[in-house]
């Protein structure tokens, strides 16, 4: 078995900590690890160092390889320019087969929070063995716990039986995002799931389903494949990577795919999508204030906020409901509920061509 850590985001929900040069799962911010040190962390009790890939982008290869050293530096798979997951997940395929013809991949994130690493591992077994069996894509479906519009949404169908344990379900639709009205729909149905953007197959049944859903990126694909180990690798990749279509594993195949199962589990996961999310799974003192970071923090009559510091002293008298992160070079101050839109300020340096705060 291998696992796959795609970690080319950029985390712009996680300004100003996070940035181009160490976006956010290159960053301490859930606890004394870096979150992808946390995911390698989770994983490498059920796989191997040695079979755990990491595909990302040229930028932070080096600092990934000095954060992980238990996962070789071969491993760390360089995508010449962003093109989503289908692309991302593709490579990757290709990589374990010249390694090993064919395995199951356990693909993952690279920047959730899990609360219960066990349960967690005990899933992902279950999911791999159910992977094991056949042309199964198999993906991890989160038990929702309220109506959330930033989750796509797996709804579940009849049930195939149990892997240890673990209910095995057929996907019987995919939801994109939802609205408010929807979500709550979806929840009281009680059949739907938070997508977690797990997904659980053999290398040869991904490309396989890729080559029928995404055929240009499949013959793509097979360019690079035949350029891998030779003088010609670095020049291939480089350039057919640059061609292929920057789609979604979910759209491009996923929402397409008959053979799609779900495991509908309970882990205490968490996206850490934004700073909301980070006050969500974060300890909190008596008056529900979170703090991450380090830092000197003095608070007077604030309540259920968050302070992320550094080595300034930063000190809020009468606060409600804020997010405040302060950095060596910039300052947000943010309303509780609306770090979402942490992402237009983003967008705004990017207008203004500040690029030194990006």
């Amino acid at each position: 078995m291998h696992a796959v850590i795609m970690a080319g985001g950029r985390g712009t929900r996680f300004w100003p900590r996070s940035r181009e040069k160490k976006p956010k799962h290159l960053l301490d911010i859930v606890s004394s690890r870096t979150i992808i040190q946390e995911t390698v962390d989770r994983i490498k009790p059920l796989i191997d160092p040695k079979n755990i890939l990491v595909v990302t982008g040229r930028k932070h290869a080096r600092e990934l390889i000095r954060q992980l050293p238990e996962v070789p530096a071969k491993n760390i798979i360089i995508e010449p320019v962003g093109r989503n997951t289908a692309a991302c997940i593709g490579l990757a395929a290709l990589h374990i087969q010249k390694k090993v013809k064919d395995d199951v991949m356990v693909v993952l994130p690279s920047d959730h929070a899990i609360g219960n690493p066990d349960k967690y591992r005990a899933v992902i077994s279950a999911a791999a063995r159910a992977a094991e069996r056949g042309n199964a894509l198999v993906t991890i479906g989160i038990q929702p716990d309220g109506p959330h519009t930033g989750f796509g949404y797996l709804e579940g169908g009849s049930s195939t039986g149990k892997i240890a344990g673990q209910e095995i379900l057929r996907v019987k639709s995919i939801r994109e995002k939802p609205d408010v009205r929807k979500a709550k729909a979806f929840v009281k149905s009680g059949h739907f799931f938070w997508n977690s953007g797990m997904f659980i197959w053999k290398a040869s049944v991904i490309l396989n389903e890729i080559k029928c859903y995404l055929p240009d990126l499949h013959a793509g694909l097979m360019t690079i494949r035949e350029a891998l180990g030779k003088a010609s690798e670095a020049k291939t990749v480089e350039k057919i990577y640059r061609e292929l279509a920057s789609i979604s594993i979910d759209y491009g195949v996923m929402e397409k795919a008959k053979n799609v199962f779900v495991l509908p589990a309970e882990f205490g996961w968490s996206d850490v999508g934004s700073w909301d999310a980070l006050w969500d799974i974060s300890a909190k003192d008596a008056k529900g204030n979170a703090s991450s970071g380090g830092g000197k923090i003095i608070l007077e009559d604030t309540e259920k906020s968050l302070i992320c510091g550094t080595n300034k002293l930063v000190a809020l008298v009468g606060m409600k409901d804020v997010i405040v992160v302060d950095t060596k070079d910039a300052i947000l101050i943010c309303k509780r509920g609306r770090s979402q839109d942490v992402k237009k300020i983003v967008d705004a340096l990017e207008a203004k061509k500040l690029k030194q705060y990006l």
